[in-house]
């Protein structure tokens, strides 16, 4: 967790959200009716807009993302903006569960803990120092520091300037009075402060920010599972594959290495994840029995399916979480 912890948006936040109009008895315009789903949404978030991606597949699935510019300027009557309300809402829940959000709210406790710790301090200087210094001189510039928050980043409580403009100012103000290049120590005496007016910055004022983590928990995978056409799709896609197999490849290495291929798609983690992604499709596909593998593109579904099944009970009970900016 970072500072003041991470949350978990995954849709739940929002079945007991405030569903009511402003005016029950009056009507809206789609402009006013976006900007109130969207607002509501937005506040139980901790403030946090809704990503433009997560935006459009939610206007998708409403029905207006077509003409947007029409649906702004119609006039809904009461009943229908009700309707639309809790349809936006619900949507949006539904596209979180499948794919949720990982914020952390960075509010300055976790750098204080570092400040207030010298022997912590002292290590996360001296390592930033070393990564810095990739010369090996001994000297850094001053410019280096913005650098050493960077290497920082969130999980140690440091905000994206994108996200907290202030943090340019805190740089600049300490920068000016130091020399141009530092040694480790007075590359310590730098960091210091820097540190110090973040932290009370962000204490009286926190940053809310959209980490950079994939959650993969099975429910894309099962909207997957209960798509007929979906399977019959993958299962002739996997027959072709295996047909253009020059090597004599046994359907289960086919089918592990299409659905690493396809994982996105498919609500799948990238086996480059990590070991544990390595782990996971090693114990489901030891689990198929070896009698199964066959030829025929019914026997790829039978088999696809079962797979596939099993990886979803895996990740209900044990969800992945991995680098969003790791390529599938």
């Amino acid at each position: 967790m970072a500072d003041g912890g991470s949350t978990i948006l995954d849709g739940s936040q929002l079945r007991a959200l405030d569903l009511t109009l402003p005016s029950p008895g009056d009507a809206l315009t789609g402009a006013q009716l976006l900007e109130l789903a969207e607002s509501r949404v937005s506040k139980s978030f901790s403030g946090l807009a809704l990503p433009e991606n997560l935006k459009s597949a939610v206007l998708r699935r409403v029905g207006v993302s077509g003409n947007l510019g029409d649906f702004r300027l119609k006039e809904l009557d009461p009943e229908s903006a009700a309707t639309f309300l809790r349809d936006y809402v619900s949507i949006t829940a539904d596209e979180l569960k499948a794919d949720p959000i990982v914020l952390s709210i960075l509010d300055g406790k976790t750098l204080q803990m570092i400040l207030d710790d010298e022997d912590d301090f002292a290590m996360l200087a001296e390592n930033l120092f070393t990564d810095l210094d990739t010369e090996d001189r001994g000297k850094i510039g001053k410019s280096e520091i913005h650098n050493a928050l960077l290497h920082m980043g969130i999980e140690m409580g440091i905000p994206p300037v994108s996200e907290f403009p202030l943090l340019s100012e805190i740089l600049k103000k300490h920068e000016a009075v130091a020399e141009e290049e530092l040694g480790q120590a007075q590359f310590a005496q730098l960091l210091q402060p820097v540190l110090q007016d973040l932290a009370n910055a962000l204490g009286e004022s926190s940053v809310v920010v959209k980490q950079n983590v994939k959650i993969i928990n099975g429910s894309k995978l099962r909207k997957v599972l209960a798509d007929e056409k979906c399977l019959d799709d993958v299962a002739e896609k996997l027959m072709q594959k295996k047909l253009d197999q020059k090597d004599a490849k046994t359907s289960k290495e086919i089918i592990r290495s299409f659905l690493d291929e396809n994982c996105q798609d498919l609500g799948l983690p990238p086996l480059s994840a990590d070991e544990m992604v390595v782990l996971l499709y090693d114990t489901v596909f030891s689990s198929v029995e070896d009698s199964k593998v066959g030829g025929s593109e019914n026997v790829f579904k039978v088999l696809l399916k079962e797979i596939l099944e099993n990886f979803a009970e895996q990740l209900e009970a044990t969800p992945v979480f991995y680098d969003s900016g790791i390529q599938a």
